[in-house]
């Protein structure tokens, strides 16, 4: 379905956006009959309902109050993708709020149907005045994106098909890609990745795209795990469920790629994907085992299951190799940073000062919600079992987004490096974002790029 905005029309319907505060005042200004209709029906100005008037003359729809939308973001685009068939416009929008309220819109019409064919919303929206029509059609088609390559299950998205929907990218505008696949990451030294993934029926590889020819420099890497069984430190069923949502970082790095190449921003774009699938075989790698990492740090294997941070090591090294102006990381890396935050909240590792306060604003100011954790060296000790330089899994369960971050650091030695740890998942539908995959932080990083970069 398409998530574009509807052609200016002389016949759209109106729509009176209307806060709790004024409502009164609004129903005042109506002919009798229709202020009858509101009151009949209870229109109070709450956040996201919607009224037709008789007429039908116009809608109403209420935006409910600030603290309402703090917690029901999105809530006033979706309940205007759910109004009855038919072009609709806005002709007053409230103060910092009409680009929510356009990208709401645009994000409540994404619907997956690739396995089952499902009815989408049939109301258009002209774009309101004041939005950049063209930018949030790009943002939710790059959201449109990342949502379809995580709900697609590891059957049809192993490594395989996330390269060729990487391909699909690169080409459709115009960037570069290769693969290192199999055997050949050990003959170009990238041993985690390959250890990782050797026991997979498709073989791992690492994926990277490169695009643009001027400007600054600046990659992205995602974590590719297109499956996470846990590996031999096997995950029990419950946790195993949505693992086909583990290459949730690659599928939002794929999705911030998207946005900055539609913008046509100068600068100069590296995407770098370690695709694998942690499996079970006789040949998977164990807890106890020893591997020396492409920057030369060894790392003791405690848990298989903490596999993520394997794979990202290998590639941060490569691409600190090129020391990029601005390096940044996303993964669906660990369930302590969904216990410190929750599943709505990305936290952020940076040491880069004007970096983190960027994607706070930038995130506070577009609703999709960052929130900045700190690398903190006191727990560095953690991360060294003594017998090998680095522990991929930490006993004692405290700070595991934290030390996560700290293994992270040790491969990216550059001055300007930023770890975003995703959940990259929808527990239940909510306004604009229904049950499934989703973007996390890309939005924010996309808002926040021209202060940083």
């Amino acid at each position: 379905m398409p998530m574009t905005f509807a052609e200016p029309s002389s016949v759209a319907l109106p729509i009176v956006l209307v806060s709790p505060d004024a409502c009164e005042d609004t129903l005042s200004s109506l002919p009798d009959e229709q202020a009858e209709w509101a009151a009949f029906h209870d229109f109070k100005g709450q956040i996201g309902r919607a009224l037709v008037l008789p007429g039908p003359s116009a809608v109403l729809i209420g935006t409910g109050t600030e603290r309402d939308r703090a917690r029901k973001r999105f809530a006033i685009g979706a309940a205007i993708a759910a109004l009855p068939e038919a072009t609709y416009k806005i002709d007053a929008l409230p103060d910092g709020q009409a680009e929510e309220i356009a990208l709401g819109f645009l994000l409540s019409r994404y619907r997956f149907d690739r396995y089952r064919a499902q009815s989408g919303p049939k109301a258009r929206l002209v774009a309101p005045d004041g939005v950049d029509a063209t930018r949030l059609e790009s943002i939710a088609a790059a959201e449109a994106l990342t949502r379809d390559l995580i709900n697609t299950p590891a059957e049809d998205m192993g490594p395989d098909a996330l390269e060729a929907a990487v391909r699909d990218l690169a080409v459709a505008f115009g960037a570069e890609m290769r693969t290192i696949e199999g055997a050949a990451l050990l003959e170009q030294n990238f041993p985690l990745i390959h250890t990782v993934g050797r026991a997979a029926a498709t073989a791992p590889r690492l994926i990277e795209v490169t695009w643009g020819s001027e400007g600054p420099t600046l990659t992205l890497v995602g974590k590719g795990v297109c499956f996470d069984t846990g590996g031999l430190n096997l995950k029990p069923g419950a946790s195993m469920g949505i693992m086909k949502k583990d290459m949730g970082g690659a599928a939002n790095v794929l999705g911030l790629a998207r946005m900055i190449m539609d913008s046509g921003r100068k600068v100069q774009l590296r995407v770098l994907i370690p695709a694998v699938e942690n499996n079970v075989a006789g040949n998977a790698f164990r807890p106890g085992d020893i591997y020396t990492a492409r920057n030369g740090l060894s790392v003791e294997i405690n848990n298989t299951d903490a596999e993520g941070r394997l794979v990202l090591a290998d590639a941060l090294a490569f691409a600190s190799e090129a020391a990029p102006d601005l390096l940044i990381c996303m993964a669906t890396l660990t369930g302590a940073a969904r216990v410190a935050v929750g599943p709505d909240i990305a936290p952020f590792y940076t040491d880069d000062e004007t970096l983190a306060a960027a994607l706070s604003a930038a995130g506070a100011r577009i609703a999709d919600p960052v929130w900045r954790l700190p690398f903190h060296d006191a727990y560095e000790p953690m991360i060294e079992p003594g017998i090998a330089d680095l522990d991929n899994a930490p006993s004692g369960g405290m700070a595991g987004s934290i030390t996560a971050a700290l293994f992270l650091r040790r491969f990216a030695p550059v001055p300007r490096f930023a770890h975003i740890d995703i959940y990259g998942w929808q527990r239940a539908n909510a306004p604009a974002r229904p049950k499934g995959g989703v973007g996390q932080g890309i939005r924010a990083l996309f808002d926040a790029l021209p202060e940083v970069l």
